[in-house]
């Protein structure tokens, strides 16, 4: 049977919006129940023993990278749909909302700080704005100053394009590799840079959380993956969601066969692509694509 996801009540909601609003980001503690971060954390196994790490420093050269998780186990399509997540992306972001990305991130001993970034700076437009996405990293095993737990700058998300020195250098955001090569943000004066960041700087602060906590954060807020100086690798998921009019990072009506998307929820169809923003954002050959998923699996 299928656990049921918790209710959210109002006041937890405006809380949860009255601090993203004043730091960026909150923290939500017992976001998984112990018996789902080990249902994850299974599913997840087979992937993670391939051990295939990171192709640059920003993907993370000691860190592996899992994508497309709703296409891996069910449990990942129901956090997709999690009502505390979807209530605040309620509050940020238009109706018809996406899920833009869901991964796994899985941080080992000697890895090094990330750049320091916003995730929705792809989307060129002036600072400061409201966010374009919102995201969540999910702790499957404790975050700890010493493992890697996500460093956060609260409040930067209502900065300017002007980035406040120590913070972030050209080198964050050098050659990418990825997709075949060129730099992240060439197109994009949101990403310059001040001088040479400080590891040490006290704006960072490490979100330290115990396992199945979460943190949600504006697609705004500055923050980094961070150094991971233990002795064990750091577990955690994220999902991310952008507005309906934005392109997604992960291409889902491609990543996920139809006959997997028929086992999902209503919803959760909804958020990978299989719906459509009004007028008519998202129709295939003038249908709903609901439509085409249900004719060709009925």
């Amino acid at each position: 049977m299928v656990p049921a996801m918790p209710a959210v009540t109002p006041d937890v909601v405006a809380r949860d919006v009255a601090r993203m609003r004043e730091d960026g980001f909150v923290v939500v503690e017992g976001f998984l129940s112990p018996s789902e971060v080990e249902e994850c954390r299974a599913a997840l196994a087979p992937h993670l023993a391939r051990e295939l790490f990171g192709r640059n420093s920003f993907e993370g050269l000691r860190t592996q990278r899992v994508y497309t998780l709703p296409a891996l186990a069910p449990v990942f399509a129901r956090l997709a749909e999690h009502p505390r997540v979807l209530a605040i992306c309620d509050a940020f972001l238009q109706p018809n909302y996406l899920l833009t990305a869901a991964q796994a991130i899985c941080i080992h001993p000697g890895e090094a700080a990330q750049g320091v970034h916003y995730d929705d700076s792809f989307y060129p437009f002036p600072r400061p704005r409201p966010p374009v996405s919102l995201a969540t990293i999910i702790a499957i095993d404790d975050f700890t100053a010493e493992n890697g737990a996500t460093d956060v700058l609260a409040g930067s998300h209502l900065w300017g394009d002007d980035v406040p020195g120590g913070i972030v250098s050209a080198a964050d955001f050098a050659q990418d590799s990825r997709f075949g090569g060129g730099a992240v943000g060439d197109a994009n004066t949101l990403m310059r840079a001040a001088t040479a960041p400080s590891a040490a700087d006290p704006r960072l602060q490490p979100a330290i959380m115990p396992a199945g906590s979460a943190i949600v954060f504006l697609g705004t807020l500055w923050h980094r993956g961070g150094a991971n100086r233990s002795q064990a690798p750091r577990l955690a998921l994220s999902t991310q969601y952008c507005e309906p009019w934005a392109r997604q990072q992960e291409n889902y009506t491609l990543a996920i066969a139809p006959e997997i998307v028929a086992t999902f929820s209503e919803r959760v169809q909804e958020l990978i692509g299989y719906s459509i923003h009004p007028p008519f954002m998202g129709h295939t050959s003038g249908v709903h694509p609901k439509r085409r998923l249900h004719s060709d699996h009925d």
